[in-house]
């Protein structure tokens, strides 16, 4: 079964850090689009970052930019999102996605074939 598995997920004080991994099960994430979205409670689930693991191009959403860092270990078979800085609005359920490198910046969830089952992070005093 294909499937990435995130963790790293949890309860992290405003201007913490926390780093998410997402580990390929079944998949071998060096071929694919590997992004990060997120979904609040009430809220719709929104892209966070991307990487284009067939040339390394990355992106990222306006309200993360200089405070995330997504990246690439594929000797791992693992992407990563360095989450610093964070904030009380950063609170939700972190969601790792796979998809063919053609949707790499797009943000669309329909555009990614493969879904993990989330990882909770809380930001909080």
């Amino acid at each position: 079964q294909v499937q990435p598995v995130e963790s790293g997920g949890g309860l992290v004080q405003p201007g913490g850090s926390l780093r998410l991994s997402c580990v390929g099960s079944g998949i071998v994430l060096g071929y694919f689009a590997v992004a990060w979205f997120r979904q609040a409670p009430g809220n719709k689930r929104a892209g966070v970052s991307c990487i284009d693991n067939s040339d390394g191009s990355t992106y990222y959403v306006d309200s993360v930019k200089g405070r995330f860092t997504i990246s690439s270990d594929n000797a791992k078979n693992t992407v990563y999102l360095q989450m610093d800085s964070l904030k009380p609005e950063d609170t939700a359920v972190y969601y790792c996605a796979v998809g063919v490198p053609g949707v790499a910046g797009h943000f669309g969830a329909n555009l990614y074939d493969h879904w993990g089952q989330g990882t909770q992070v809380t930001v909080s005093s």
